[in-house]
């Protein structure tokens, strides 16, 4: 029994080496290490985080590499190198890893595995992957393409208790901010996890300063829709704050969003004929508008001033107005015809013609609903929450068919099942013109009194402006147009902030400029966007929701899709030690002690007994 004893305590204390061997004993191997350090790794573990027990993983696999291992670390912030480096230089740049706003998928870590190999000159690596295996950054099923010589070491870091309030989304109910009268907001809060005890206060701030608040109820369905109402005095730049009070999480408790009033807007309608009421209550249901109308035959001479010209039930386009038209477009503005009825298409043809290559080659009299809906037209992208799948669309009674070239870049937002457009924006020149098939009256269709009609008038007024609204999401790609009107051509857009100057990507787009901002923007919050001399925009950046969502992997599912010889799942325990065996989470140097305690107590057992007598 005292032999049974000190064997088992010999190897309770030497679990360690070997686990160690097996860990690290991986020759003159590559070893790439790969630490999540998403907002998600910041949820507790007991009294550490799990960046906090990944790095102290990590930390522990350098230091007992065997001498001269070259290592890689990666992680969702860029690469400190893209060259292996020694031991201490990791162990020191694993100790200065925090969290980050940035996340990446196992797919693009594999990505830029197969790249370093590629850059190192070697056949193979070693990753070690310390994440919690996120289901929005881990997919079910390899890659096998990029798993190409790469031995895929699994260190899932988990925690079955984690719990986060956090702002999905917000939105103001009109499509610009309105000055002197109540503006509402309204906010869609979440919850991952059990509900609080007590129901978490949502807090409207304008410039710093709380405007409003509400109390969220999130314990029935985990969600809760609130509307916030606030006013603003002036047109400047508003920074609009939400914030709830999550004591457990705080990276996702801010929800940003910039607005100011534009009274500026201003909408110009050609008539030929009887005003249009559809288009009258659309522009004037908001302050945000300036609307002027006015018979087709005494249009205006200058349009300078307005960012969406309409044609309302206009049968013909003479060269004169062609003319105008064209010059619009030139310009940058935007063009919206609803044509009238008749049977000479030649006299809109002539007109269509100086536009670009457009023509109507005739109409068909069939009543048609429209099949189809281009959801990344830039009439529709992040102009709707959500877009139900049922969703009605457009019925017309009657419709031009409408041809054009390569060299009028169609692309159809509204079309019939046959291809046809009901709507289709044109974009020959700078501006962008817009063209409805069929009049914007109830006798043609119901398209005047559908669920797209008056939004896409907005969009199609601001889009010849910069935005009067911004809540960008990171990450999304999403850029932000300005007009040239706003930008010099000779001057370059630079986002400023608190000791931050950047030079951002930027491309021409019509007649303004598309930046992206996001592509050098690592952190959440308001931010200005100004070249030398131009007008300033203020920009609201929010942080991906994706992180929000701590939707973990089940590891055991995962096993039995992503298994092979190369790929490696290991355990790490909640003080950072890593344990190869896959069987379980008890460790085996405590089997050994509860071994060694019952040979103890066994060998305690026969010495103590009564000695039996001797016949």
């Amino acid at each position: 029994m005292r032999l049974l004893f000190l064997a088992c305590l010999v190897l309770a204390f030497a679990q360690p080496f070997f686990n160690n061997n097996a860990a690290t004993n991986t020759g003159n191997k590559l070893q790439i290490i790969y630490l999540d350090n998403s907002y998600s790794m910041s949820v507790k573990k007991g009294a550490q985080s799990m960046l906090d027990i990944a790095r102290v993983a990590a930390r522990r696999q350098v230091q007992q590499a065997p001498p001269g291992t070259r290592f890689v670390l990666l992680t969702n912030d860029r690469p400190h190198s893209y060259r292996s480096e020694p031991a201490d230089k990791i162990f020191s740049e694993i100790n200065t890893t925090d969290i980050s706003a940035s996340a990446k998928t196992v797919n693009q870590v594999l990505a830029t595995g197969q790249s370093i190999m590629e850059n190192e000159g070697v056949r193979g690596a070693d990753l070690y992957y310390y994440s919690d295996f996120q289901q929005s950054a881990f997919p079910t099923q390899p890659d096998a393409s990029l798993m190409k010589n790469i031995t895929f070491h699994a260190l899932p870091v988990q925690t079955e208790d984690a719990q986060d309030i956090y702002i999905d989304t917000a939105y103001l109910t009109t499509p610009v901010l309105q000055t002197g009268t109540n503006n509402y907001l309204v906010v869609h809060t979440r919850i991952t996890g059990k509900a609080p005890k007590e129901n978490p206060v949502l807090n409207l701030m304008i410039n710093g300063q709380v405007k409003s608040a509400a109390s969220l109820n999130l314990s029935d369905k985990k969600e809760s829709v609130d509307t916030l109402s606030f006013q603003v005095n002036d047109g400047r730049w508003q920074e609009i704050e939400l914030r709830v009070n999550d004591m457990g999480m705080r990276y996702d408790d801010t929800f940003r969003i910039t607005a100011r009033s534009s009274p500026n807007l201003s909408v110009l309608v050609l008539n030929e004929g009887q005003p249009n009421p559809y288009i009258q209550a659309a522009f004037r249901a908001y302050n945000g508008f300036r609307l002027n109308q006015a018979d087709i035959a005494a249009a205006p001479k200058e349009w300078k001033e307005y960012n969406l010209v309409i044609l309302n039930g206009v049968s013909r386009i003479d060269e004169a107005l062609g003319r105008m038209l064209n010059e619009a477009l030139q310009m940058g503005q935007s063009i919206c015809i609803f044509p009238g009825r008749t049977n000479n298409l030649q006299a809109l043809n002539d007109g269509l013609g100086q536009l670009g290559d457009i023509r109507i080659s005739g109409i068909d009299t069939i009543a048609q609903t429209a099949g189809a809906l281009q959801q990344g037209s830039s009439l529709v992208r992040d102009l709707f929450e959500k877009i139900p799948e049922n969703v009605q669309l457009p019925v017309a009674n009657w419709h031009y068919v409408i041809n054009a070239g390569l060299s009028a870049n169609q692309q159809s937002v509204l079309s019939f099942r046959n291809g046809d457009p009901l709507l289709a924006l044109y974009t020959p020149s700078r501006g962008q013109l817009y063209i409805c098939a069929t009049s914007a009256d109830l006798q043609s269709g119901n398209f005047p009194g559908s669920y797209f009609f008056t939004p896409f008038l907005y969009q199609m007024a601001m889009q010849s402006s910069s935005s009067s609204i911004y809540a960008i999401t990171l990450g999304a790609q999403q850029p932000v147009y300005l007009p040239l009107s706003n930008v010099a051509e000779r001057n370059t857009m630079h986002i400023y902030g608190a000791g931050l100057d950047i030079i951002p990507p930027q491309r021409p787009n019509g007649a303004g400029l598309d930046v992206f901002a996001d592509q050098v923007l690592q952190q959440p919050g308001f931010y200005s966007l100004a070249a030398p001399g131009a007008d300033t925009t203020r920009l609201a950046l929010n942080q991906d929701k994706k992180e929000s969502q701590l939707d973990f992997r089940d590891i055991g599912a995962l096993k039995k899709e992503w298994k092979g010889d190369n790929i490696k799942w290991l355990n790490i325990t909640d003080g950072g030690s890593i344990n190869t065996r896959e069987g379980g989470n008890f460790p085996l140097w405590k089997v050994c002690v509860i071994l060694a305690l019952v040979m103890l107590a066994a060998e305690t057992f026969l010495l103590a007994r009564p000695k039996l007598a001797v016949a």
